[in-house]
C-alpha cells in the first residue's frame, strides 16, 4: 500500500513537472499582434479598455504576448474593423458589437437596444442565458472570434442645443445616434448618422449636426460637447447598458496558444467588472462640472418617454422580421427575460 502510495505520488509529481515544463515552452513563445481601438485611448473609460486588456496579458505572459494598440484612423477607421478583421489584416480590435449592424442587425442585440435590460440582466443573459453563444456564432460564419470585453452603465439620451419640451421640436432636427436607437429617431422625424466619437465635436461645431448623442457624461465631457450644447437629458433609454467586444481573427486565434487564449479571455472577463465600476465612479463629477459650464441636466417627463418606448415597440418588429438571427438573439433573450422577472421584480428595489 505504501509502494502504491508512493508511485501515485511520484507519477503525479512527473505529470505536473511534464505540463510546467510544457506551459514554460509554449508561453515562451513570442507572439506579437496588432489591436485596432475604435475609441481614442484618451477618452475616459471607454479609452481605456485596450491598455488595459494589452497590459494584462503582456505582465501575465512575462512580454511574450505583446498587443500593440493603434488609434482609430491608424490601422481601420473607427467602427470600420469588421472586414479587416475577418480578412486578417491585422489580428484583433477594441469595439462594440453595434457598430457592426450594417453587416448583421442582429449585432444590435449583442450591444444595446432601446428600454433594453439594466447591467445584471444583460450579464445573466449573455453568460448563462445563452446570448454569448449565439453571438460568437454569428461572427464566426465571418471567420471572426468574438470576445465580450466590457459593459458600461446607462449613457445620457442626447445633447441640444435647445430645450425640448415636445415632440414637435424634434422633427427635422440632424442627429448623431447609434444603433437601433436612431431608429426610433428616425420615427419621430429625425435625419440621423452615425459618427466616430472623435468625428462629433467638429459636426456639432460645424452645424453639421444638430445635436448629439455618444455616451456617459464622462465620456461626452472629454469629447467637449458640454461646449457647444446646454441641454442633456436623460435617462438613456436607448442603451441602459453597453457591451464591448475585442474581436480576433479567426485563424490568428486557432494559431495562439491556450494559455495565451485563456489570458485574453481572463483580460476581458475581469474589465468587465472593471469598467462598469470605472463607468459607475465617473459620472457624478461630470454632470456637476457641466453644471457649472452652464449645462442643464435634463429628465424627459414620461410622456416623452411614453412615445419613445411607442416607436420602440414599432421599430423592434420591423428589425427582426427579415433576419433569422435576430429573431434568434431576440427569442433567446425574451425567454431569458421571462425567466427573470421572477427574481428581478422582487429582489430590487423600485
Amino acid at each position: 500500500m505504501k509502494l502504491k502510495k508512493m508511485f501515485i505520488t511520484s507519477a503525479i509529481a512527473a505529470i505536473a513537472a511534464t505540463a510546467l515544463v510544457t506551459t514554460a515552452a509554449t508561453a515562451g513563445e513570442k507572439v506579437r499582434w496588432k489591436m485596432h481601438s475604435a475609441f481614442g485611448t484618451n477618452l475616459a473609460v471607454l479609452g481605456r479598455v485596450g491598455p488595459y486588456v494589452a497590459d494584462t496579458v503582456r505582465t501575465m505572459s512575462g512580454g511574450d504576448f505583446d498587443i500593440k494598440i493603434f488609434e482609430p484612423g491608424a490601422l481601420a477607421g473607427g467602427y470600420a474593423y469588421y472586414d479587416p478583421i475577418s480578412q486578417g489584416a491585422f489580428e484583433a480590435a477594441y469595439g462594440t458589437p453595434g457598430a457592426n449592424a450594417g453587416k448583421n442587425s442582429a449585432y444590435a442585440f449583442a450591444s444595446s437596444w432601446p428600454f433594453g435590460p439594466g447591467t445584471g440582466e444583460f450579464l445573466g443573459w449573455l453568460k448563462y442565458g445563452g446570448g454569448e453563444d449565439l453571438i460568437s456564432e454569428i461572427y464566426a460564419r465571418d471567420n471572426i472570434k468574438y470576445l465580450m470585453c466590457g459593459i458600461i452603465p446607462p449613457e445620457t439620451s442626447g445633447w441640444f442645443r435647445e430645450e425640448i419640451t415636445s415632440v414637435e421640436q424634434l422633427k427635422g432636427l440632424k442627429m448623431r445616434f447609434f444603433g437601433m436607437g436612431a431608429k426610433v429617431m428616425q420615427k419621430l422625424g429625425v435625419s440621423t448618422q452615425l459618427l466616430a466619437g472623435g468625428d462629433i465635436y467638429p459636426a456639432l461645431e460645424l452645424g453639421t449636426i444638430d445635436a448629439t448623442e455618444f455616451s456617459m457624461p464622462a465620456i461626452d465631457r472629454s469629447l467637449g460637447f458640454y461646449q457647444l450644447a446646454k441641454y442633456n437629458y436623460y435617462p438613456g433609454w436607448h442603451q441602459q447598458a453597453t457591451t464591448n467586444e475585442i474581436l480576433v481573427n479567426m485563424d490568428k486565434w486557432n494559431a495562439l496558444p491556450p494559455e495565451y487564449q485563456m489570458m485574453l479571455e481572463t483580460a476581458c472577463t475581469a474589465n468587465i467588472a472593471i469598467e462598469f465600476a470605472d463607468g459607475e465612479s465617473a459620472q457624478y463629477e461630470a454632470m456637476l462640472a457641466n453644471e457649472a459650464d452652464g449645462v442643464q441636466n435634463k429628465v424627459w417627463p414620461d410622456e416623452m418617454l411614453d412615445v419613445f418606448r411607442a416607436a420602440w415597440e414599432e421599430v423592434v418588429v420591423e428589425e427582426i422580421a427579415d433576419n433569422p438571427d435576430a429573431q434568434a438573439l431576440w427569442a433567446s433573450f425574451n425567454k431569458f427575460h421571462e425567466g427573470y422577472k421572477v427574481w428581478g421584480d422582487r429582489g430590487y428595489l423600485k
